[in-house]
């Protein structure tokens, strides 16, 4: 009887052992997002530009407005203000934002916008790191008008994770200040 016992263990672990065992791979998270389609603004704003129309603009307090991406869970704040004797106070205000996140930031790369037809000018800063805001920018005509904006997640501040979103926001950034106009003082 022990030796049918031990013959049948021989067997299923003989059995058991053929099949060669692969780990389970690390599985990656892939968002993929809808190809943006841009819609011209219609706000009684200062100006205008194109924006996804997968967002939402509201209208805030006085010349604030807020891009809202309710999917990613994100807003991309802009806030207008008037040139008046002003732009040096206004450019040095715009340049000390990206650096409240330099102790979360591993670097901060600007980028230089420069559209002499519509006259907008400006710099998008791109904060690589765990920060509260990843992408900031601001645009000006150097004369009447100025404009700054930040966008932030409603998330704990990873960037890994919100890269890909990031991405994806930060292309509408880009085609906003690409499309940004300045209407005219009344």
């Amino acid at each position: 009887m022990k030796s049918i016992f031990f013959s049948l263990v021989v067997l299923f672990l003989a059995w058991g052992c053929s099949d060669h065992f692969l780990p389970k791979p690390n599985g990656l998270l892939k968002l993929q997002y809808p190809d943006a389609a841009y819609i011209q603004s219609i706000q009684q704003a200062p100006f205008n530009f194109e924006y996804n129309q997968q967002a939402n603009i509201r209208r805030g307090l006085k010349q604030a407005y807020t891009i809202v991406y309710p999917k990613m869970k994100a807003s991309l704040y802009l806030s207008y203000v008037p040139v008046t004797k002003n732009l040096d106070s206004l450019l040095t205000d715009a340049y000390k934002l990206p650096s409240k996140h330099i102790s979360k930031a591993q670097e901060i790369p600007e980028r230089l916008f420069i559209n002499p037809d519509n006259r907008v000018y400006g710099t998008l800063f791109k904060v690589v790191g765990d920060a509260a805001s990843q992408l900031q920018f601001f645009l000006t005509d150097s004369t009447q008008h100025f404009l700054v904006g930040s966008l932030y997640f409603y998330s704990r501040p990873n960037y890994d994770s919100l890269l890909p979103a990031l991405d994806y926001i930060e292309k509408d950034v880009v085609h906003l200040m690409e499309t940004l106009s300045w209407k005219p003082k009344k």
